[in-house]
């Protein structure tokens, strides 16, 4: 398994793609709903490739085999007050890929690059109840607080979003 930063996603759409599509439809809390439409995911992609090329996002992506398994993003700030922090978003792993660890290698090289990049604090959110809540503390992140009612779901129920930070 190996464990990259991306500069451009433009050779690995169509597996990203997959990668979002899986995760929506497995009932991820990505921002979108299931089922996954194929020209919302393709425009997220193109809106990520973007940030990419503009600096204001960083990508890590999970290979196997040169397949692409997981990924996970780092958005930076723009704001003059805020050059310190940035927010991770969208870790997803492959539905036949989970739990073998992923998450946790994803986080990590998030982190390091992060450290390495002068950063100090890293803020998340998630559904509250979602493994991915339990799988962030595990791995260090503090709970700052919830907010009901801040995300419906595919099935059309409004769910908790639970907020996280860690300290660097």
């Amino acid at each position: 398994m190996e464990i990259k930063p991306c500069q451009s996603i433009a050779s690995m759409t169509q597996q990203l793609d997959a990668l979002l599509a899986d995760a929506i439809d497995s009932g991820a809390s990505l921002g979108f709903l299931s089922p996954a439409n194929l020209q919302e995911v393709a425009a997220y992609w193109q809106s990520v490739e973007a940030e990419l090329q503009a600096g204001t996002r960083k990508l890590f992506i999970a290979l196997e085999q040169d397949q692409v398994v997981g990924c996970v993003q780092l958005s930076l700030s723009t704001k003059a007050n805020a050059s310190h922090r940035g927010e991770v978003e969208k870790l997803m792993v492959n539905t036949r890929q989970r739990g073998k660890g992923l998450s946790k290698l994803l986080m990590a090289s998030m982190e390091r690059c992060a450290a390495e990049m002068g950063l100090s604090l890293l803020v998340l959110d998630t559904r509250v109840g979602d493994v991915a809540s339990f799988l962030y503390q595990a791995i260090g992140y503090q709970q700052a607080g919830q907010i009901p009612q801040f995300a419906r779901s595919s099935n059309g129920q409004l769910d908790a979003t639970a907020y996280f930070y860690k300290l660097l």
